[in-house]
Formats: structure tokens, C-alpha cells, sequence
């Protein structure tokens, strides 16, 4: 998959001004050639709070994944304007992953000067991305600070006791590679994503019977039953996970069984090497059993990637380089610990995912309205980041097993971001200057949660992260339906949601959910910062927009 390239030689014969690594705070646009302001974000927030330990061994393997600059970015921010304004002639007008990557993505020029500096460095260039905005390589730890002028350390966390390794300062460039790059993912081994799977108690020492939402009572309590019996059940539709664990399909194939679901075996993707790790095994089961309860017709590609900044920036570049029309993200953490940097590359990821109308579903998290909690008010990225629909909790209550009524879940994350602005579909219901968390929500408490078979054993899981992969779902059978009767795909989620809500037909094709609270902020009428505009009315929805 990787090819080792000669280094070359002379190309820094003539001795170039080392800076700081470039990025764009604002993602303003910048001309290529202009020096954009140093930012020394590319260090994790750890190494803070934590003891080092000694140097890294010179000759350790290390991957990076290094992010370039989108080109015209105010075009791009105009385009995303555009294509999610109803009243706009480009609304709804996608583009395709070569057509993002020909406006938008780095010039082959671009990559090929940045490709040859790591390969003159003495690092081994791998794959490109196919927008042309992230570019793989990997070396010894002598040459990776060499490249990048850090040096490596390890270290040990002071606070869970997790040993790692991470640059003890921010890479620093020359001034012409620096103009072109936003980040270098890499250069730490921390474990930085969180999942928010929330079983209601301990396993149980002896099997037990099922508790909780289950296919049939989840399709009828969310008014999907009548949808999935006409055929308009996924097929057709692929729903990508985004994962930082590995999962045992065993686990999965009993509760097919139990609960005679007959779904398409899910494939791995794996992306930067895949993982190995299964401590996470709870988190992706949940994410394919809730997917497969409610899509049954879908195809769910389970994307597993390392768990670290590299993980997270290649994992991101491959599920839109993959255009997957469905994305359910359940892995975050609070905006604050996520490196400058590495922000900026997500969301241009994000924006692109965005561009080309897939939809892309964030937990919130599972602490309220203390994200990182500290004591404040905070809220979770990737659910923050505008070109996301974050997904918040409800405790869910039905009768005859019909929807009956919905609070919100105190642990529904939920607030106001501190580093995206307000973006233009939520300015009626948000006058502030930073955008509002989360968009709608769903059933997370685990008094209320999906019965899940994981670990060989039933359990009763709530958490944000049964919600995301519920909205995903959910989204499957809307293209399911779209498609039959030759209507648009759902999209960009945030445009098709804020439309809906904002129309007449909300009452109808949402649950508003008006009580409770995640600890600042309380739920109410319409819009709220504890569970959005609320859970979907599925059959409603569905004939609001697709008649």
C-alpha cells in the first residue's frame, strides 16, 4: 500500500526559515503563497497533567497523517451556504468527491511538494486522500523529528495513570510547506476519544432475558413500523460507523437471531491499519444492533481506525473519500482537549462531508452540560462542529407501546460551543455568536435504553451513543423511500432538519420535548441547547417531506 520514495537529496540544499506550523483559526480564506499566522496548537492537552518518562526510542516506527489546506475557502463557505438555503438555486446541489477535490482540494502540485519534503526527510509517503487534503507517511522516530523539527517523549498521565508518547512542542515547518499544511496527526499515541454507551447496571452473573427497546417496540415507539412493512427499510443505503474498537460479530449474530433479523453481515473498513483494541466492543455493538433494529435493509460498513489523532484524521478523510451517504459517530470528546490543529482538519472534513450531502450524526456526550468536566458549561466535538448533527438524550416513555411522551436526560450534552460560530441554518433560533448544541435527540436514558446483546451477555444500553446511530438509521429508511419515489436523498441533515422544524409541519413530524434539563440549560418549546428541535415522528416526518 506504501511506497518507499528515494529520498531527495538536494532539495533542501539552500537553507530554508524554519516556522511554526501554519493554520487558519478562523478558516479564512488565504492565497496559497501567503505565510498563514503560526499556531501552536499541535501539542495534547495532557502532556499538561502529566511525567515524563525518558525519550523515544530513535529508531520506533511512527505514522503520521499530515493535512493540507483547503483552496478557496470563502468559495467553499459560499457553496455551503448555498446548498443548505431552500431559497437557493444551488440547495441540495451535492458535489462528488472528484468535484470537491478539483475546487477544493490541495493542486497535485501542492502534494507533490509537500510529498517530496517528508520523502527528502528520509519518511516513506503513503496513500493520498482522494480530495487530495491529507497525505499518509511513516518512519523512524529520528526521522519524524527530524521532519518536524520536535523531539518525542514519553509519558505517563498523572491522572488515569495511561502511559503515551507526544512531541514536546509544536512541529515547525519550512515557510513554503508550512503555507500549505494544517496538521501533522501522529505524533502522539494518546488515547484521546471517549465513547458514550451507558449500560443501565453491571452484567449480570447468570444470563438474563432481553430488557429494553427491542426492533419491534423501538420501530413502533419512534411510528417506523409502517415505513420498514413497506419495504422502505435501508436497502439501498449504506450507513458508515465511525469506531475506535473492534467488535465480535458473534455478538452480533445472536442478536439477529433472537431477534430474526436477517441484515447483510457488516464489513470492516479498516483505516490506518485498522485496530486490534476491543475495549470498546460495548460502544460499536450497540452502534450495528441499533442500526440493524431500525434499518434492517442497510449496509453498515464499521470503519476502524487507530485511537489517536492519527486514527481520528484518517478515519475522517476516509469516510469522505468513500462519499458514505449515512455516517453515526458515538466516539468524542470535549472541545477544549482536541488540539487546535486537529480541529482544523476534521472540519474541513466535515465541511466536505457536508458539500457532497452525506449526513453525519454526532453523540453529544453523556455529562450534561459539563462536557469536560470541570465544573463549567462545555459541549463535545465533533458534535459542536456545524457540518455535524449532534444527537442529544431523552428518557423515553410509551403506552401501549406507542410513543407516549419524551423528558430530556439529564446527561444529554448540550450547550453553546467555544470555537464554532453560529452557522446560517440555526441563526433563527440561535442569536448568539457561537453555534448551539445539540440539533435534535433521541432515547439515551438507560432506564429507557435498547436491549443489546455484548461481552456474550443481554444489557440495557443508553447514552448519546445509542441516539446518533437511532438518527442514522432512521435517515437509511428516508433514503429508502426517497429513492423509490424519485425524491432527493436527505442530505446535508442539518439543512433537511432546520427546514422541517421550521415549517409548519414540526408539530407533526417531531416530538418536541419541553421538560427536563442537562443542568444549565432546561429543555422547552421549539428549539432548546438540552435536546435540540426533539426525536423524530418517523411516518410523519417521511410524508412531510417525501409525501
Amino acid at each position: 500500500m506504501k511506497s518507499r520514495i528515494r529520498p531527495l537529496i538536494g532539495l533542501l540544499a539552500a537553507p530554508l526559515p524554519i516556522l511554526a506550523l501554519a493554520v487558519s483559526p478562523a478558516f479564512a480564506a488565504q492565497p496559497a503563497a501567503q505565510q498563514l499566522p503560526a499556531l501552536r496548537g499541535d501539542v495534547v492537552a495532557a502532556v499538561n497533567h502529566s511525567v515524563r518518562t525518558g525519550a523515544v526510542d530513535a529508531g520506533q516506527q511512527i505514522s503520521v497523517a499530515v493535512s493540507l489546506a483547503q483552496r478557496n475557502t470563502a468559495g467553499l463557505d459560499t457553496f455551503l451556504s448555498q446548498v443548505a438555503d431552500p431559497q437557493s438555486a444551488q440547495y441540495q446541489h451535492y458535489l462528488t468527491v472528484d468535484q470537491f477535490a478539483a475546487q477544493f482540494g490541495a493542486t497535485p502540485e501542492t502534494v507533490a511538494k509537500v510529498s517530496g519534503y517528508l520523502a527528502a526527510q528520509g519518511l516513506t509517503v503513503g496513500q493520498v486522500s482522494a480530495n487530495r487534503l491529507t497525505i499518509q507517511a511513516s518512519g523512524t522516530a529520528a526521522q519524524v523529528q527530524k521532519a518536524f523539527g520536535t523531539s518525542l517523549a514519553n509519558y505517563r498521565d498523572s491522572q488515569d495513570g495511561r502511559s503515551y508518547f507526544a512531541n514536546t512542542t509544536a512541529p515547525v515547518l519550512p515557510a513554503d510547506i508550512a503555507s500549505v499544511v494544517t496538521d501533522v496527526a501522529g505524533l502522539n499515541s494518546y488515547a484521546k476519544y471517549t465513547h458514550f454507551s451507558t449500560p443501565a447496571a453491571t452484567p449480570a452473573a447468570t444470563p438474563k432475558a432481553p430488557t429494553g427497546l427491542n426492533p419491534t417496540t423501538a420501530r413502533s415507539a419512534y411510528n417506523l413500523t409502517s415505513t420498514i412493512n413497506a419495504g422502505y427499510n435501508g436497502t439501498g443505503s449504506t450507513v458508515g460507523l465511525l469506531e475506535f474498537s473492534g467488535f465480535q460479530q458473534s455478538n452480533i449474530s445472536a442478536y439477529d437471531k433472537q431477534y430474526s433479523l436477517h441484515p447483510s453481515t457488516p464489513s470492516v473498513v479498516a483505516v490506518s491499519g485498522g485496530t486490534t483494541d476491543l475495549s470498546g466492543q460495548d460502544e460499536v455493538e450497540l452502534d450495528i444492533e441499533v442500526v440493524q433494529a431500525l434499518a434492517p435493509g442497510s449496509t453498515v460498513k464499521v470503519y476502524e481506525a487507530p485511537n489517536s489523532d492519527a486514527g481520528e484524521t484518517a478515519i475522517y478523510s476516509q469516510l469522505v473519500s468513500d462519499n458514505v451517504p449515512v455516517i453515526s459517530i458515538s466516539w468524542g470528546t470535549d472541545e477544549a482537549s482536541e488540539t487546535a490543529s486537529n480541529r482544523v482538519a476534521v472540519d474541513a472534513d466535515l465541511k466536505e462531508a457536508a458539500a457532497q450531502g452525506q449526513s453525519v450524526f454526532a453523540a453529544s456526550g453523556d455529562s450534561g452540560s459539563d462536557d469536560a468536566g470541570n465544573g463549567g458549561t462545555s459541549v463535545d466535538f465533533p458534535a459542536s462542529d456545524p457540518y455535524t448533527t449532534g444527537v442529544g438524550g431523552t428518557t423515553l416513555s410509551t403506552s401501549g407501546g406507542a410513543w407516549s411522551k419524551e423528558t430530556a436526560w439529564s446527561g444529554s450534552g448540550g450547550g453553546v460551543s467555544s470555537f464554532f460560530n453560529t452557522p446560517s441554518f440555526q441563526s433563527k433560533v440561535n442569536t448568539g455568536t457561537y453555534r448551539a448544541v445539540p440539533d435534535v435527540a433521541a432515547d439515551a436514558n438507560p432506564s429507557s435504553g435498547w436491549a443489546i446483546y455484548t461481552g456474550g451477555s443481554w444489557q440495557e444500553f443508553g447514552g448519546t451513543s445509542a441516539a446518533a446511530p437511532n438518527w442514522a438509521a432512521f435517515v437509511a429508511d428516508y433514503n429508502s423511500e426517497a429513492r423509490a419515489k424519485g425524491k432527493a436523498s436527505f442530505g446535508f441533515a442539518n439543512s433537511t432538519i432546520y427546514k422541517l422544524a421550521s415549517s409548519s409541519s414540526y408539530a407533526s413530524a417531531f416530538h418536541d420535548v419541553k421538560t427536563g434539563s442537562n443542568g444549565a440549560y432546561s429543555a422547552g418549546t421549539g428549539y432548546d441547547k438540552v435536546t435540540g428541535w426533539g426525536t423524530y415522528n418517523g411516518a410523519n416526518f417521511l410524508k412531510a417531506e417525501l409525501g
